[in-house]
């Protein structure tokens, strides 16, 4: 999902909150079955973002499902429904205080947005920030400084957040063991790969994915 300058990802177990009128580029790089929820900001308050992920709770998936029996064309709700609905938004609302940290921005300038799609494309084996910087065509000083200054964060950094993300989505997506999709990614180091995906994710790969049952 990508929007304001942001990509995120939102494999299963997680959600987006997001707010009445924001345009939303959506990718869907595999089949998927979505719910969605539509609140009136005359029912609740309007979100705190435009964009939030984060990560549902068994409480609130038993809400969306229970919600889920009333369909668009009801046009008002008895006191049953009504106070799961007030319920569903009240987790929902407090859940996005804790967005999920899988996001990448993708930056402002063509040539750290095409750096990126490069960097994106070799995950897997062993891109060099020279090459990419030659394929953009600027020296690899002036592409470090963009980086920087556009992301706030190096092409290492960047590297390696990609890797995770990538990651991510192999995990929901795939049953490969989490060796094989550190391999994937581009760690030779199953160490490096457990730190890495522990700093930006706060967990573990298994017990990540564990999280989408």
């Amino acid at each position: 999902m990508e929007v304001d300058g942001t990509v995120r990802t939102l494999p299963p177990a997680r959600a987006a909150l997001i707010a009445a009128g924001v345009a939303i580029q959506v990718t869907i790089p595999q089949p998927a079955t979505t719910a969605s929820v539509l609140f009136s900001t005359e029912f609740v308050s309007p979100p705190p973002a435009s964009l939030t992920v984060f990560d549902l709770t068994p409480l609130a998936r038993a809400l969306i499902v229970e919600c889920s029996q009333w369909g668009d064309g009801q046009v008002s709700l008895d006191a049953y429904a009504d106070s799961m609905f007030r319920a569903l938004a009240k987790a929902t609302w407090a859940l996005s205080q804790r967005p999920s940290p899988a996001h990448m921005l993708i930056g402002r300038s063509d040539e750290v947005r095409r750096a990126l799609a490069l960097t994106t494309e070799r995950l897997g084996g062993d891109p060099r920030f020279v090459d990419v910087a030659a394929e953009v065509g600027v020296a690899a000083r002036t592409l470090a400084r963009r980086f920087e200054h556009e992301l706030g964060m190096t092409w290492r950094a960047a590297l390696r957040r990609l890797r995770v993300l990538a990651a991510i989505e192999q995990l929901a997506g795939t049953d490969h063991s989490v060796t094989r999709i550190a391999m994937d990614v581009g760690y030779s180091s199953l160490s490096a790969f457990r730190s890495a995906f522990r700093d930006l994710t706060g967990h573990t790969a298994s017990e990540y994915r564990s999280g989408f049952d």
